[in-house]
């Protein structure tokens, strides 16, 4: 028995998929404006490295708290509810954030601590944090998008739309960096750049409203009838399954599947090495190398251009020439001597840095992905890819603090962690059995 009536956009080969890639490239568009000046803007209020890393965890923790819960709403009352309830708190986030700016910098308490550094309590980090909680508690949109996509493509063209997901995301991140290093030279400064991202969160909202039609999973309380009414004249909907094992797994039943504690342990050290980077090298930006918001914009889009680049093109070419695994040892390995470049602190050295992490990136997380899926089958698809998500959040928690705090004891020498964490996920990689071999899909 269906316990809810289900109302489903058509299956999709690509034509019909424009609203949620769109969704998708405003949404990543309005997170990535705020990259390059957040660091100023918590400098400018008080805050340190640390705060800047607490910022940055305080909307990973709130997510890891919201995402499940939304996407279980998701499957219940359908992915354009969600969705729009989902981009209407970050909408409200970005109002909170802004009002920050209204609010006096007055301190009101300090720190100086050997182990946390110095820094001053102010009402607007205050609120910069509350902001970054609302976000990230109603941060579930990436998902939910994801649940949409899927729902709405077909079997045979569902990795080449996924990729069209991916590709879409990316040139947010490309657009959004460049744009906030624009918005930022003008002379209203750092409050645009928010201004801007408040504005696009509401042409997201609106796209969402109107733009998208709704889906709504198929939820049964009971095994499916092998046969009914509908399937006899034709007009049966799409069929609904439960998971395998009466839909519950114990993570203990998942990881002693074969190489999934493996891949599970290179997940977490990817999200971790990342995470130690993207909070340190804002901070590096304004401390080490006195670049400007212009600058440190101008870097990231530089960085996600080629990332996109990377995994189109270059990506495709080389999963047709060696396996998964190499990808992902190779890409590691890469990725390793790039954040080892970033210590030089030359721009030249800093963009060949650069140009190394999104070689190495491009081809080794798509590579993750993909054996993750694999050695997850059919069977165990939605609960490995949940326990991986899990994993990947404690990851950028733990990295999110841990960076800043580095920061401030070791300065640029923090990129070597992130190098050191990569050489420990080729280690890692080179021990999965039975994935050395080019997937078939592939050739």
């Amino acid at each position: 028995m269906i316990l809810s009536p289900e109302t489903t956009a058509p299956r999709s080969d690509g034509g019909s998929l424009l609203p949620i890639l769109a969704v998708n490239f405003v949404g990543t568009l309005g997170y990535s404006i705020v990259i390059p000046f957040l660091v100023f803007l918590v400098t400018k209020w008080g805050g340190n490295a640390l705060v800047y890393g607490l910022i940055g965890a305080t909307y990973s923790a709130f997510q890891l708290i919201g995402a499940p819960i939304l996407g279980q709403w998701s499957d219940r009352y359908g992915r354009r509810k969600i969705l729009l309830l989902s981009q209407l708190g970050t909408l409200v986030s970005w109002l909170i954030f802004l009002s920050a700016f209204l609010l006096s910098p007055r301190p009101i308490g300090a720190v100086d601590s050997p182990l946390f550094g110095q820094f001053t309590i102010t009402i607007p980090l205050i609120v910069l944090f509350f902001a970054r909680a609302m976000d990230g508690l109603t941060g579930g949109n990436v998902s939910v998008a994801n649940a949409y996509l899927a729902d709405i493509t077909d079997e045979v063209h569902r990795s080449v739309n996924f990729g069209r997901m991916a590709i879409s995301g990316n040139l947010g991140f490309v657009l959004g960096p460049a744009l906030a290093g624009l918005l930022g030279a003008t002379v209203f400064g750092d409050v645009l750049p928010v201004l801007v991202a408040l504005l696009i969160s509401l042409v997201a909202t609106v796209m969402i409203a109107f733009g998208l039609k709704e889906v709504r999973t198929c939820i049964l309380d009971r095994d499916p009838d092998p046969t009914n009414l509908r399937k006899t004249f034709g007009q049966e909907q799409r069929e609904c399954y439960s998971l395998a094992g009466g839909g519950k797994t114990s993570p203990r039943q998942l990881l002693r599947l074969p190489n999934v504690s493996r891949l599970l342990a290179v997940y977490f050290l990817v999200m971790l090495g990342f995470s130690f980077f993207y909070i340190a090298f804002p901070i590096h930006a304004v401390r080490g190398l006195s670049w400007s918001v212009a600058e440190t914009g101008t870097f990231f889009a530089f960085l996600s251009l080629l990332m996109v680049f990377v995994q189109g093109p270059v990506l495709a070419q080389a999963s047709k020439r060696t396996s998964d695994t190499v990808l992902v040892i190779g890409g590691s390995l890469i990725l390793g001597g790039g954040f080892g470049l970033f210590v030089i602190g030359t721009k030249v050295a800093i963009y060949l840095a650069a140009t190394c992490v999104a070689l190495g990136n491009g081809l080794m997380w798509p590579s993750v992905m993909a054996l993750l899926s694999k050695v997850a089958g059919d069977r165990y698809q939605g609960a490995v890819q949940g326990l991986a998500s899990s994993s990947g959040a404690v990851a950028s928690i733990l990295g999110l603090i841990l960076g800043g705090l580095s920061y401030e004891w070791m300065g640029a020498q923090v990129f070597l962690v992130s190098a050191t964490i990569f050489v420990l996920t080729a280690i890692v990689s080179i021990s999965f059995r039975g994935l050395m071999e080019p997937d078939a899909t592939h050739r």
